[in-house]
C-alpha cells in the first residue's frame, strides 16, 4: 500500500489554498530508501504552476484577509497549528521516516516535535518585533517601523524535510509574509501534509503554497522570479551561489544556511566517557546526513588512543536497521545515490591513506535499501579529502592536535563553519576556543542541542543570515524610517 493511500496525503500541488495537478500533468515518484518501494506520484511543478503560486502569494500578502490580519491573530492561527501538528507526531514522523529513511525514534520523537516547538514559538513572537524611537531631537519624532517583506520563496533540503521547513515558515508567516514553499523532491510529502495542517488552523488561501519540483528548474525559477521578494535556501554550498547569481537579477533579499565540515574538538581533560557519547551523536544522529554534522574529530594526542577506542567500540554497536523499528538508531541513507556518494567518499579516504577503523561498506536490511554502515577513519590529516569535504553521511575523519592553539588552527582549516564542539574541563580554555573557532554555533560539552530561540547558521562558505530567535524574525523583515515634523 502507498503512503498517500495508507494517511490519505494528497500529494498534488498546494496552490491558493487547495491541492491541484501540475498544468504539465507530470508527476515524478518518491520512494522509500530503505526498501526501494514507490511511496507517491508526487504533482511536479514548472513555470506556469510556481506563477500562479507567486501570485496567490502576492494577492493574500497585499489584499487578502491575510493582509489585514493583526499580528496576535497570525500568532493564534500559527499555535493552533502547532497543536494540531503536535498531536499528529507520531502520523508525521512515519511519513517523514517512509519518505528519509531515517528512524522512527528521530522522526517521531525528536524532529516532528522540535518543529511543532518551533512554530509555537514564532507563533507566540507574531506581536513581539518593535521599532525604535530616537530623542535625537525637540522638532521632530523620529522611529522605525518593521514590515513584512512580502512574497518568501524558501527552498528546502531532504535531510530534515519538515523541521528545516519550519525554521523558514514559521517566522514568515508569524510576520505577515506569504510563503512559496518548494520541497526536497526526495522527500516532499510532509510539507504537503502540513499544507493541510496549516488550512485546517485557518491560514487564509495564498498564504502558503507548496509546489514541489526539481531544483535545476523550480527553484532556478524562484530565485530569479521578480515578483518574490525574498529567498530563503538551505542546502549545498555549490546550489547556493547559482542561487544568488540567479537572485542578483532582481536583488531580491537572500539569506543562506549551506554545508559544513564541523570540528569536535576533544582536550585532554575532557570527559572522555561524555565526548566519545557526544561524538557519536555528532556524526550518526541522522545517518550524519546533517549540515552541522560532527565531521572532524579533533583529538589531543595524548588522550587520541583512549577516546578513540571508546568510539570505536560505538561505532561498531551501531547496526543499521529498519527505520520503522522504534529501537533503530542508524536508519538508510536517503537514496542509492547518495550512500553511493558516501562510498566513493570511504574509497578516497582509503586511498589517501586515512586508517578504516569501523564500517565502510554498503549494507542491507532484508536484503534491500540505502543503507551504510557507521564508519571511522583515524590517521585523518588536514589535506586529505575526507577532512575537507562534506560527506553528508555516517563517515567520521578523526584528527589530532598537539595544543590549544593547535586545535584552533585545525579547526579553522576548512571552507566552511557552520557549527563545531568543544570537550574539556577547564571552563575557561572551552570559552577561549569557542571564541576562536570560525562558527556560527558551537557547543562546550555537548552536540546536536537546537532551541528555537538560540540563532543558527553559518561563517565562510557555510553561508549568511540566521534561522530561528529574533534574528530570524529580523530577516524576514523590511526596516522603514519615519520622520514626524513637530516644528
Amino acid at each position: 500500500m502507498s503512503v498517500a493511500t495508507e494517511s490519505n496525503l494528497k500529494t498534488g500541488l498546494f496552490i491558493d489554498g487547495a491541492f491541484a495537478s501540475a498544468a504539465s500533468g507530470k508527476t515524478f515518484e518518491t520512494t522509500n530508501p530503505a526498501t526501494g518501494e514507490s511511496l507517491a506520484h508526487v504533482a511536479e511543478a514548472g513555470r506556469e504552476d510556481l506563477d500562479r503560486a507567486v501570485a496567490a502569494a502576492r494577492k493574500a500578502f497585499e489584499s487578502g484577509p491575510w493582509a489585514a490580519m493583526k499580528p496576535r491573530q497570525r500568532g493564534r492561527i500559527l499555535l493552533r497549528a502547532a497543536d494540531l501538528l503536535a498531536s499528529r507526531a507520531d502520523a508525521f514522523g512515519r511519513v517523514e521516516t517512509l519518505d528519509n529513511g531515517k528512524p522512527i525514534f528521530e522522526s517521531a520523537k525528536i524532529d516532528v516535535p522540535a518543529a511543532a516547538e518551533c512554530l509555537s514559538y514564532f507563533g507566540e513572537s507574531a506581536d513581539k518585533l518593535y521599532g525604535d524611537t530616537f530623542p535625537s531631537r525637540n522638532d521632530a519624532l523620529l522611529m522605525t517601523l518593521r514590515e513584512p517583506i512580502g512574497v518568501v520563496g524558501a527552498i528546502t533540503p531532504w535531510n530534515f524535510p519538515l523541521l528545516q521547513a519550519m525554521w523558514k515558515i514559521a517566522p514568515a508567516l508569524a510576520l505577515g509574509n506569504a510563503v512559496v514553499l518548494k520541497p526536497a523532491s526526495v522527500t516532499p510529502l510532509t510539507a504537503l501534509l502540513f499544507a493541510e495542517v496549516l488550512a485546517e488552523a485557518g491560514l487564509p488561501p495564498g498564504a502558503f503554497n507548496v509546489v514541489p519540483g526539481p531544483g535545476a528548474t523550480v527553484g532556478a525559477a524562484m530565485a530569479e522570479h521578480p515578483d518574490i521578494d525574498k529567498i530563503s535556501f538551505t542546502g549545498e554550498t555549490e546550489t547556493g551561489k547559482s542561487i544568488l547569481r540567479a537572485a542578483a537579477g532582481t536583488l531580491k533579499r537572500v539569506s543562506m544556511e549551506l554545508g559544513g565540515k564541523s570540528p569536535n574538538v576533544v582536550f585532554a581533560d575532557a570527559d572522555l566517557e561524555a565526548a566519545a557519547r557526544g561524538a557519536i551523536n555528532a556524526i550518526f544522529y541522522g545517518k550524519g546526513e546533517l549540515c552541522s554534522a560532527g565531521s572532524r574529530l579533533l583529538v589531543e594526542e595524548s588522550v587520541h588512543d583512549a577516546l578513540i577506542e571508546k568510539v570505536v567500540e560505538r561505532a561498531r554497536k551501531m547496526s543499521p536497521a529498519d527505520p520503522l523499528d522504534p529501537k533503530t538508531r542508524l536508519g538508510s541513507l536517503v537514496s542509492e545515490k547518495q550512500r553511493d556518494n558516501v562510498a566513493r567518499y570511504v574509497e578516497s579516504g582509503k586511498s589517501e591513506g586515512a586508517k578504516l577503523v569501523a564500517g565502510g561498506n554498503r549494507a542491507a536490511v532484508g536484503g534491500k535499501g540505502a543503507f551504510f554502515e557507521a564508519t571511522v577513519f583515524d590517521g585523518v590529516t588536514p589535506e586529505m579529502t575526507i577532512a575537507r569535504e562534506e560527506i553528508f553521511g555516517p563517515v567520521l575523519s578523526t584528527l589530532t592536535f598537539k595544543d590549544e592553539a593547535d586545535a584552533v588552527t585545525v579547526g579553522n582549516s576548512t571552507i566552511y563553519g557552520l557549527a563545531a564542539a568543544v570537550w574539556s574541563r577547564d571552563i575557561k580554555k572551552a570559552l577561549r576556543t569557542a571564541k576562536a573557532l570560525k562558527a556560527g554555533t558551537v557547543w562546550i560539552n555537548t552536540y546536536n542541542f537546537y532551541d528555537p530561540g538560540l540563532p543558527f547558521g553559518g561563517y565562510k562558505q557555510s553561508g549568511f543570515g540566521r534561522e530561528r530567535g529574533h534574528y530570524a524574525l529580523e530577516a524576514y523583515t523590511e526596516v522603514k524610517s519615519v520622520w514626524v515634523d513637530l516644528s
